[in-house]
């Protein structure tokens, strides 16, 4: 018996744009679900940069397993097709600002009137209600306002972005995972639902142990730099090629790092004996490691460290990572054929099922499904050519 995929059967409208939203219709695409993607028959796709003619790494990286379909919204025409779209559909999502669905008359009220199963999923910068309802918000921005940026980096640094732009791709994860929890609820009401969440709902629930700083003791945490706040040594370390990170997380692994770098007196040393201590005297506990990692490589220590229990790894480029075979044997590495391209790569799937595992198709060219999804929904050759002479549709 083939395997099917867990979201086999289900049709997702995606009205996206940018990061959060493709990423999070990309998630649902890959375990099976039929992702629409409309897209303007005008300047087509938003892209970061501009879109040229030529799907960026941008759009490549967010907007595979879909299908291509070219709709002008704008047009009542083209209106009309996206609501019949709807009314076949179980899911609509879209990352707009407030209220503009519901301007373009496709608001939850509408969709659910006609089609009282439909799932409508918006994913906004700041939230739907609040005094910054209809402020803009991009990931650079959610960072800084979610206190993000605040524990990112160094004192002599200052506040510090994170390197991905984290805040979208965790709105992209929670709204996937509220449009699966309203499909679950389906299941038992037989009724769809309004989902909402934005880029800083996301990034402040994850905020852990820096939110639980703050609610244990009134003070708000400092940059944390490249070390753990609540643990020490637990951080970025030199050896004599290059830095690497080591992880110590209970006195066991301590007394063990002390032994395995050939410092056991670090052990009996006041300033270290407890964590405590260790935190308070970070700097010079760093200073002391470093000074005996400096006489081997990072891959002598990390060998070293690992087979003694205290966990260590490699700082891997992007690259490095990529070539690691690690990422091979974890089919983290794809590669798929395209007709522009020639060949592409993408990221593989972060989660792995055993009886219902997903799979990745190429990002879809421009309108390459127009024709497919609107016949299959009932819109007949003749509805298509005038529709596409009247620019309603590509």
């Amino acid at each position: 018996m083939p395997d099917v995929a867990p979201l086999a059967g289900i049709t997702v409208v995606d009205l996206t744009r940018y990061l959060a939203g493709p990423f999070c219709t990309q998630i649902l695409g890959d375990y099976g679900a039929e992702v629409i993607k409309i897209e303007p028959v005008k300047g087509a796709r938003s892209e970061m940069g501009g879109y040229t003619g030529k799907d960026s790494y941008f759009f490549m990286s967010t907007n595979r397993s879909k299908k291509s379909v070219q709709i002008d919204l704008r047009q009542p025409a083209g209106s009309e097709v996206m609501l019949r779209l709807a009314d076949q559909a179980d899911v609509v999502i879209d990352n707009f600002r407030p209220g503009v669905m519901e301007a373009m008359g496709l608001g939850y009220e509408t969709l659910a009137a006609r089609n009282p199963r439909i799932i409508v999923c918006s994913i906004s910068g700041f939230g739907a209600s609040g005094p910054m309802r209809d402020t803009p918000g991009f990931d650079q921005v959610a960072q800084g306002f979610s206190g993000l940026m605040s524990v990112t980096g160094t004192e002599e640094t200052g506040p510090m972005r994170v390197g991905i732009a984290i805040c979208d791709l965790l709105g992209g994860i929670f709204a996937a995972q509220g449009i699966l929890l309203a499909l679950q609820a389906r299941h038992r009401s037989g009724r769809g639902q309004r989902v909402e969440t934005s880029i800083l709902e996301a990034i402040v629930s994850v905020l852990s142990w820096s939110a639980g700083i703050y609610f244990d003791t009134g003070r708000t945490p400092g940059p944390a730099g490249n070390h753990h706040p609540l643990a020490a040594p637990h951080g970025v370390h030199a050896a004599s090629d290059r830095p690497f990170n080591i992880a110590c997380g209970n006195e066991t692994m301590w007394h063990a790092l002390a032994e395995a770098i050939g410092r056991p007196e670090l052990k009996d040393d006041s300033r270290f004996s407890s964590l405590g201590d260790r935190i308070k005297n970070r700097a010079a506990l760093t200073a002391e490691i470093n000074l005996a990692l400096a006489s081997n490589t990072a891959a002598h220590w990390i060998d070293r460290l690992n087979r003694a229990g205290i966990p260590s790894g490699p700082i891997l480029t992007i690259e490095e990572m990529f070539n690691h075979p690690q990422i091979a044997a974890r089919e983290m590495l794809l590669r798929l054929p395209h007709p522009v391209r020639g060949e592409i790569m993408t990221t593989g799937l972060g989660v792995k099922l055993s009886e219902t595992p997903g799979h990745v198709t190429r990002p879809p060219l421009v309108g390459e499904h127009t024709t497919e999804v609107l016949t299959a929904r009932g819109f007949s050759l003749e509805e298509l050519t005038r529709l596409r002479e009247a620019r309603a549709i590509g």
